[in-house]
């Protein structure tokens, strides 16, 4: 019987909130050809002699309102997770970032030597929707650190549909939900509209018309929009809510030309359209961090308040929720034949 072993990849965090860790962070993140997907030169010349000069500052305020005592949030719950998986599987599970430590090859490494002798490696990005600048960069970043390595690996795929992942958002939702709840915001992390078509096999789908995201297609497997949708619409018909009590968003641009609508404005416009009490659900996130914690339940709350909204209300991410425990053990049983 073959020995087997999981890797949790999530996306990562500085080392601290102090600006030199955070711009080298960002170094990494920003000059990932899979997240800036430009030139080298002209990448470095934006990210290097641009952002890096003022972001750094801004970013690790930021940081600094979120951090704990045990460290990053993203981080420290990303390990409850790793731990609790384990437990739950019965097989050495690891944990990497692809940006920040634990680096994919340290994850790796501590991963086999605590494990011993392993003949196959399940590895779980843990994004529930396929992007170019999150699942593919995770691919690409284990598919190097393992090349020359006599180990076989495999990943488990995007859960944007699975059910028992939506049945843990609906439970989840529903504990958190205050009862008079007008409306829900289904708020997605954004990425540029190019990386949709780009990550587009059929190269002729992917936002090509306004109805591409329920017109069955190919590229509906590593399509983020499509997969969000199916996300929003699993967890709503959970929930059971009305089509004019819920709506889906993007967050965290950098730019033009991202998906649409933005969830920063739908934080200005909801209370003009009469939503007075609103619930927002982070659901490209398994794990709090920066951009639900800071973005959203800080600067996002009160944006909404001061729009003109009475009750703003975010619900956590599934974390180390045990229903998303059993889910995401679920998810790699799937994968690979481990045992129950």
């Amino acid at each position: 019987m073959s020995r087997q072993a999981v890797l949790l990849v999530n996306l990562g965090s500085p080392a601290s909130p102090a600006p030199s860790d955070v711009r080298a962070y960002l170094d990494e993140f920003l000059m990932d050809p899979d997240v800036l997907d430009i030139p080298w030169f002209a990448r470095a010349l934006l990210v290097r002699g641009l952002i890096l000069n003022t972001r750094p500052a801004k970013s690790a305020e930021a940081y600094a309102k979120i951090w704990t005592a045990e460290g990053s949030p993203l981080v420290v719950i990303s390990e409850r997770t790793r731990a609790a998986l384990e437990a739950s599987l019965d097989v050495p599970v690891g944990l990497a970032m692809r940006y920040g430590e634990p680096s994919i090859e340290h994850g790796i490494d501590e991963l086999l030597a605590r494990a011993g002798e392993v003949d196959e490696l399940i590895v779980v990005p843990l994004y529930p929707q396929y992007a170019m600048a999150s699942t593919k960069t995770v691919e690409t970043a284990v598919s190097e650190a393992l090349r020359g390595k006599n180990l076989a690996y495999r990943f488990v795929p995007p859960f944007y549909n699975d059910p028992a992942y939506l049945d843990a958002l609906a439970a989840r939702a529903r504990a958190e939900l205050p009862p008079d709840t007008q409306f829900v915001l289904f708020s997605y992390h954004g990425i540029p509209k190019r990386h949709v078509r780009k990550m587009d096999p059929t190269g002729t789908h992917c936002l090509q018309s306004a109805d591409c995201c329920s017109t069955p297609s190919p590229a509906w497997a590593t399509c983020y929009r499509h997969q969000a949708i199916a996300t929003t619409e699993g967890v709503v018909q959970r929930l059971g809510l009305a089509k004019d009590a819920y709506a889906f968003s993007f967050q965290s641009r950098l730019g033009g030309g991202w998906l649409e609508p933005f969830t920063d404005k739908e934080f200005l416009a909801l209370p003009g359209r009469g939503v007075k009490r609103l619930a927002v659900v982070c659901a490209s996130f398994v794990a709090d961090c920066l951009e639900t914690l800071e973005e959203i339940d800080m600067r996002g709350r009160e944006s909404f308040l001061a729009a003109g909204g009475e009750q703003f209300t975010y619900l956590r991410c599934l974390n180390d929720d045990p229903a998303w425990i059993e889910a995401l053990a679920a998810l790699c049983r799937k994968a690979a034949p481990i045992p129950a």
